[in-house]
Protein backbone atom coordinates (compact mmCIF):
# COMPACT_ATOMS: atom_id res chain seq x y z
CA UNK A 1 0.00 0.00 0.00
CA UNK A 2 1.77 3.17 -0.93
CA UNK A 3 0.81 6.82 1.05
CA UNK A 4 -1.56 7.97 -0.95
CA UNK A 5 -3.96 4.82 -0.62
CA UNK A 6 -2.79 4.85 3.47
CA UNK A 7 -4.10 8.19 3.40
CA UNK A 8 -7.59 7.86 1.87
CA UNK A 9 -10.53 7.97 4.23
CA UNK A 10 -8.57 9.49 7.14
CA UNK A 11 -9.31 12.66 8.79
CA UNK A 12 -6.39 15.26 8.93
CA UNK A 13 -5.03 15.56 11.63
CA UNK A 14 -5.96 13.09 13.66
CA UNK A 15 -4.01 10.23 15.63
CA UNK A 16 -3.14 7.52 13.44
CA UNK A 17 -4.68 5.36 15.41
CA UNK A 18 -8.16 6.66 15.54
CA UNK A 19 -8.08 8.26 12.16
CA UNK A 20 -11.66 7.38 10.90
CA UNK A 21 -14.46 9.79 10.71
CA UNK A 22 -16.82 10.38 13.90
CA UNK A 23 -20.46 10.21 14.07
CA UNK A 24 -22.41 13.72 14.49
CA UNK A 25 -19.37 15.51 12.71
CA UNK A 26 -19.20 17.08 9.32
CA UNK A 27 -16.17 16.37 6.96
CA UNK A 28 -15.60 17.31 3.88
CA UNK A 29 -13.23 15.79 1.31
CA UNK A 30 -9.84 17.40 0.49
CA UNK A 31 -9.02 16.69 -3.52
CA UNK A 32 -5.75 17.23 -5.27
CA UNK A 33 -2.00 18.65 -3.97
CA UNK A 34 -0.29 16.96 -1.25
CA UNK A 35 -3.73 15.69 1.02
CA UNK A 36 -5.65 14.52 -1.73
CA UNK A 37 -7.92 12.01 -0.36
CA UNK A 38 -7.88 13.36 3.60
CA UNK A 39 -11.09 14.52 5.34
CA UNK A 40 -11.36 17.43 6.93
CA UNK A 41 -13.31 18.06 9.68
CA UNK A 42 -15.35 20.82 8.87
CA UNK A 43 -17.91 20.88 12.01
CA UNK A 44 -19.25 24.44 13.09
CA UNK A 45 -17.33 26.01 10.30
CA UNK A 46 -18.52 28.11 7.14
CA UNK A 47 -18.90 26.19 4.06
CA UNK A 48 -17.14 29.14 2.57
CA UNK A 49 -13.95 29.37 4.55
CA UNK A 50 -10.62 28.96 3.05
CA UNK A 51 -8.10 26.81 5.08
CA UNK A 52 -3.85 26.47 4.90
CA UNK A 53 -3.27 23.49 6.31
CA UNK A 54 0.32 22.61 7.73
CA UNK A 55 2.02 19.94 5.73
CA UNK A 56 5.26 17.90 5.56
CA UNK A 57 3.87 16.84 2.33
CA UNK A 58 3.72 20.24 0.39
CA UNK A 59 6.22 21.85 -1.58
CA UNK A 60 7.82 23.75 1.19
CA UNK A 61 8.31 20.68 3.09
CA UNK A 62 7.92 20.85 7.22
CA UNK A 63 6.60 24.07 8.16
CA UNK A 64 4.70 24.70 4.55
CA UNK A 65 1.25 24.83 4.21
CA UNK A 66 -1.59 23.34 1.27
CA UNK A 67 -4.24 25.61 0.33
CA UNK A 68 -8.05 24.38 0.27
CA UNK A 69 -11.01 26.26 -0.42
CA UNK A 70 -14.56 25.16 -0.90
CA UNK A 71 -15.45 23.48 -4.41
CA UNK A 72 -19.38 23.77 -4.11
CA UNK A 73 -21.87 25.57 -2.25
CA UNK A 74 -22.33 22.93 0.69
CA UNK A 75 -18.76 22.58 1.39
CA UNK A 76 -18.67 18.89 0.69
CA UNK A 77 -15.57 18.57 -1.31
CA UNK A 78 -12.32 21.35 -0.83
CA UNK A 79 -10.12 22.07 -3.73
CA UNK A 80 -6.31 22.65 -3.83
CA UNK A 81 -5.33 25.68 -4.80
CA UNK A 82 -1.13 25.48 -4.02
CA UNK A 83 1.14 25.41 -1.14
CA UNK A 84 2.43 28.47 0.86
CA UNK A 85 6.01 28.32 3.22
Amino acid sequence: MDEHEFMQGRVYGADHEDAGPRPGRSYAQLVGGPLDGLLLDVTGRSAATAVALPTELGAFGPGGRALYGPADPDGRRFTWHGDAP
